[in-house]
């Protein structure tokens, strides 16, 4: 494994912190442990010529597969299920007798592989029936991870992830590609618009505010400046009367921020 150096440490945790928000000042066996590979693979013996490498890729292709191995891109679907039964019985219920336009916005924010708006794209598609196609429920689902969204847009998964949903919606929502894959269907597909995204830039470039976001398990990796900094910007892209879904191994302090606590990881702006 290659060691990196104090001073290679503080180049790169700097460079994440700043850019991406990520904190990893407590993380430098994680480092060597993930990135060691990609050193060997790329030819590098150690961290500072990596580190320069990186650092000159115009197209952001080696920065990107630097976040992915240092980020845990792990989700499955019904993740918290608490969430969606929350969001299947209470919160479309108040969105389809409240939004007169007929167009719900929804941000899957850090959507990693897609199960996430996947998931909220097949509930949504039950409670609206027949109704379906009168409303706009289109989802945002973003992500810095170059690998992952690719993954999430191709929308297929092994038998074995499927086993903890209900059986219609493989059925309904999934098709059969061979032995021990399926593929999302190319209607529920539709209902998705996946983009790269940073968290951290400093303006969101949306045009108007959702009513629904959900960006669970990704501030474990901030420090708490920057996340109460981030869940700001949340509360100013949220609809009044809109939900905030963050993990549940992740808290706002209630004197910190303006949304309204409804239960464990789940908020409202009044």
């Amino acid at each position: 494994m290659i060691e990196i150096t104090p001073q290679e440490f503080k180049k790169l945790t700097e460079y994440m912190y700043v850019n991406y928000g990520i904190n990893l000042s407590r993380k430098k066996n994680l480092i060597e442990g993930r990135l060691s590979s990609i050193l060997v693979e790329k030819g590098f013996t150690n961290f500072t010529d990596y580190l320069k490498y990186i650092f000159a890729d115009k197209t952001k292709t080696e920065i990107t597969i630097l976040i992915s191995k240092l980020t845990t891109n792990h989700t499955f679907f019904l993740r918290e299920i608490e969430h969606f039964e929350f969001f299947r019985n209470k919160v479309l219920p108040h969105l389809k007798a409240t939004v007169r336009q007929k167009d719900i916005r929804i941000w899957s924010a850090g959507c990693s592989t897609g199960e996430e708006p996947y998931t909220m794209a097949m509930i949504m598609a039950d409670y609206f029936g027949s109704e379906r196609s009168a409303w706009d429920t289109k989802i945002l689902a973003t992500d810095i991870s170059v690998r992952a969204l690719a993954a999430a847009e191709e929308g297929v998964f092994s038998a074995e992830l499927l086993n903890g949903i209900p059986k219609y919606w493989r059925n309904m929502y999934f098709r059969k590609i061979n032995e021990g894959y399926y593929q999302i269907t190319k209607e529920l597909k539709q209902e998705i618009i996946f983009r790269i995204f940073n968290l951290m830039d400093d303006l969101f470039p949306f045009k108007r505010k959702f009513h629904v976001i959900f960006c669970r398990n990704v501030m474990i990796y901030f420090d708490h400046v920057t996340k109460m900094r981030l869940i700001q910007k949340f509360y100013e892209f949220t609809e009044p009367g809109g939900y905030l879904f963050i993990g549940h191994s992740e808290s706002i302090s209630r004197h910190e921020t303006q949304y309204q606590y409804i239960m464990p990881a789940v908020y409202r702006k009044e």
